[in-house]
């Protein structure tokens, strides 16, 4: 197919900012319907970009007969209901992150895509920066040696009360997890496409200063099947906030002072340099345009669900699940 067409199911702060934006400046998508719980809310959203229809009920947009893919983007324990049943309605499927709540959800996802014959995909947005593919070349080149040990830290001031938006990040039931869950898990994608597979998992999580249902504060160790360690610190509660990522080799050591900035350092015996390698200016629209590609290309998308699966394995090691 020459263009995708998109049904956007959920119309947060996400979809209004990047996916939206990503559907209406990518040439080969068309956005033709979203669906949000409330229905006047789902019609502004709708004029607002260009889409033709809204619906109020998400199992209504897997019945317009004119819709190629769906790109969801509600709340985590939603995710798994809506791609098996948009796989069945046989849509493609670009799923948010984390995938869906455990990874024996993100097995069923992938048995039904699967047998439907439909592409899906995950957003972990992350795995297309610059910067991260930058450090995997560098990596693979060799020039900071073995890597040894890789360090990463994910602060994010954030506390919401009943009734507040995206206070659903707070309910278990919905989330999953506090910031492990929810961020630390684009950091767990990104350190096994640089390190690879992982094959030990140990964590804390405590809450330090918020009561609540989740975590606000965690910590995570991995061992990789190289034999390279790394440490993953996340938070909703320090003043600071940080998006560090460091990997330490036996030859050199690359240091990433925010991931999110592209500002690289490469430091080896023989001197240091800095690189710049900034994220496209919507971080959403390389995940976006390599699933269209995917589609049109008969192959899985860089991201697919078996990824998606494999981060909610490490993310039910490190909650106990």
């Amino acid at each position: 197919m020459s263009v995708v067409r998109w049904g956007l199911i959920g119309c947060g702060d996400i979809s209004r900012k990047r996916v939206a934006p990503a559907l209406r400046e990518l040439a080969d998508c068309e956005l033709v319907a979203v669906s949000r719980g409330r229905a006047s809310l789902a019609e502004d959203f709708a004029r607002e970009f260009g889409a033709r229809r809204w619906y109020a009920d998400w199992t209504e947009l897997l019945g317009d007969p004119e819709i190629d893919a769906v790109y969801i983007a509600t709340p985590v324990d939603l995710h798994a209901e809506q791609a098996i049943a948009a796989a069945e309605a046989g849509k493609h499927v670009l799923c948010e992150k984390p995938m869906a709540m455990t990874a024996s959800e993100c097995d069923r996802m992938i048995a039904v895509c699967e047998e439907r014959g439909v592409r899906l995909g995950i957003a972990y947005y992350r795995h297309f920066y610059p910067i991260i593919e930058r450090m995997k070349a560098l990596i693979e080149s060799g020039e900071i040696g073995i890597p040894i040990l890789a360090q990463v830290e994910a602060f994010e001031m954030f506390d919401r009360g009943p009734g507040e938006d995206r206070y659903w990040l707070l309910e278990k039931a919905r989330s999953g997890g506090g910031p492990m869950m929810d961020f630390g898990c684009h950091r767990i994608e990104a350190l096994i496409n640089l390190l690879g597979p992982i094959r030990e998992t140990q964590a804390t999580e405590a809450q330090v200063r918020f009561a609540r249902e989740v975590e606000d504060t965690a910590a995570a160790t991995f061992r990789f099947a190289s034999g390279a360690l790394a440490t993953l610190v996340v938070t909703h509660a320090a003043w600071e906030s940080r998006d560090t990522l460091r990997i330490f080799g036996s030859e050199g050591s690359l240091h990433v002072p925010s991931l999110n900035g592209g500002e690289l350092m490469v430091r080896r015996r023989d001197g240091d340099r800095t690189e710049y390698h900034p994220p496209h200016a919507n971080i959403h629209l390389p995940s976006i345009a390599d699933f269209v590609a995917a589609i049109a290309e008969g192959r899985a998308p860089m991201v697919d669900g078996h990824l998606g699966r494999e981060v909610a394995r490490i993310e039910d090691a490190i909650y106990g699940r």
